[in-house]
């Protein structure tokens, strides 16, 4: 049976990788992924909550529609750096980060505006429950934006994403075979847009929202 990604494994493996982690996902993402935070943050509002905010790279491109910015993080030695970003670039007015287990928030029912994820579904032991726990902290009405890598658009490298994936798993705590779109249908958002980006289609960035039931009735 091959590796499984557990709570265990990933933040063994980002605790570890936390100095060197802004520098290589940077490489990635000029090769391979392309620029997207600014994408993902630009469509955010009010009250945000990040999924495994990392080092907080999104952070200081939060747009001033957005009042607030909560990051949750399973990594200590990630969170020392997104706290760290956070004080040099002056951003403690309005954004906080602090430890927790985005499969199980420690967040108010229908207090988020916007929830928001880059490249985390993809580390998240439980992604479906991590997508339950957004629905339940988002206001009716409220959007989630992912940006996430995934299966290719392409078999032959779709193919190739299969064969590595274990290997991906096991020792960078990263499962390559994500599709985000079934699972935010299954988790009961109204999707809004979706596209693909990134060398090879790649890069799959969704725009969802929440249902608001007295919206529906009018």
């Amino acid at each position: 049976m091959g590796a499984k990604l557990t709570n265990g494994r990933v933040l063994k493996y980002f605790d570890k990788h936390a100095a060197g982690y802004d520098e290589q996902i940077g490489v990635f993402e000029r090769r391979v992924l392309g620029s997207h935070r600014e994408w993902a943050t630009g469509q955010a509002s009010g009250q945000v909550l990040e999924l495994a905010v990392g080092t907080g790279l999104n952070l200081p491109s939060y747009p001033p529609a957005v009042d607030r910015v909560l990051g949750i993080e399973l990594s200590p030695q990630m969170l020392q750096l997104a706290q760290a970003r956070i004080t040099t670039k002056g951003l403690g007015n309005r954004i906080d980060v602090r430890l927790g287990d985005v499969q199980q928030l420690d967040v108010g029912d229908a207090t988020m505006d916007t929830v928001l994820s880059t490249y985390t579904l993809c580390t998240i032991p439980d992604a479906d429950a991590a997508l339950r726990e957004a629905w339940r902290v988002l206001r009716p009405g409220g959007r989630l934006i992912l940006v996430e890598h995934g299966p290719s658009n392409r078999s032959v490298i779709r193919m190739g994403q299969g064969l590595i994936n274990p290997l991906s798993v096991r020792f960078a705590a990263d499962n390559l075979l994500r599709d985000p779109l079934p699972m935010v249908r299954s988790a009961g958002y109204d999707v809004v847009d979706v596209d693909r980006a990134g060398r090879w289609g790649i890069v799959h960035r969704v725009v969802a929202v929440k249902p608001d039931p007295d919206r529906s009735a009018t």
